[in-house]
């Protein structure tokens, strides 16, 4: 399968000089399988960019939503498919206890948040609401099997687990699985996300604090990049891409805590940091 990065930020960065090489956009994810099943993981603004690149006969779009905050829906409106006749779009995301998925959605997909509402998008809509409780939901889409399950993060937020004839990609943007630990990591069991990474081929996984960033921001939801390494390792992944950048990280501040922590940890996987733009080829 084919995972390409569309949108790696936590927020809105500046388009600047000094965000060239990673992006300014928010979390999007393209995964195409070999049979030509394309999943859309989170609808960021990378999705608008995502949307003018996919073909104009596409029948089906499955968008894998991990939580509702803006930055993870705030390309949804922008998203050229939508307005699209003929096309059939899947919508995926954490159930809740006060409202549908839809109405959910529909409270920012329309006015005064936008100025067009749900009803009027041209293309099919229909909504599946995921993992309301554990253990892990599983979902079959073209050639993927697909596990959800909640991690921790503010609001209910949904991890995905994309598996393909063996091989398997591991999507957790908005995670904190140290929680505040001095001693992370935790045992596995007890650590949230572990059965989702555990073994998978490739882990995009949440990286958006320093150590000392981390230290204010305890229960934010949020990873430490050190935290993020060791959770890579714990779980024995084969390749890590780093995640979910701060908007007040530049490229050359992210080159440089990469470098200092690969050399500090010695992970024994593959780190290559997600960018837009970057596709990765994951052999099934």
């Amino acid at each position: 399968m084919k995972v390409t990065f569309w949108g790696t930020r936590g927020s809105l960065a500046s388009p600047s000089a000094e965000t060239v090489r990673y992006g300014g956009n928010t979390s999007c994810v393209a995964v195409q399988g070999s049979e030509g099943t394309i999943l859309i993981l989170d609808a960021g603004t990378g999705i608008r960019n995502l949307g003018q690149s996919l073909p104009s006969d596409l029948k089906r779009v499955d968008i894998l939503l991990t939580h509702l905050h803006m930055d993870h829906i705030q390309g949804l409106p922008f998203f050229a498919p939508l307005r699209r006749k003929g096309v059939e779009f899947h919508i995926w995301g954490p159930a809740s206890t006060t409202m549908s998925l839809s109405a959910r959605l529909q409270k920012y997909l329309s006015p005064p948040l936008f100025p067009v509402s749900v009803r009027d998008l041209s293309a099919e809509l229909h909504f599946h609401e995921l993992a309301e409780e554990l253990p892990a939901h599983l979902i079959e889409i073209g050639e993927f099997s697909i596990n959800a399950q909640l991690i921790i993060h503010p609001n209910p937020t949904i991890g995905y687990r994309i598996q393909c004839a063996g091989a398997a990609v591991t999507y957790l943007p908005d995670h904190e699985p140290a929680l505040g630990e001095r001693t992370f990591p935790h045992e596995k069991e007890w650590t949230s996300g572990y059965a989702l990474a555990e073994g998978a081929d490739l882990l995009i996984h949440d990286a958006q604090f320093t150590e000392k960033e981390y230290q204010s921001r305890v229960g934010f939801g949020h990873s430490s990049i050190r935290h993020a390494f060791e959770f890579a390792e714990l779980t024995s992944v084969k390749h890590f891409a780093p995640f979910h950048y701060d908007p007040t990280h530049s490229d050359d501040e992210l080159d440089f805590l990469f470098a200092e922590t690969i050399a500090e940890l010695h992970p024994s996987y593959a780190v290559t940091p997600s960018r837009e733009g970057l596709s990765l080829e994951v052999v099934c």
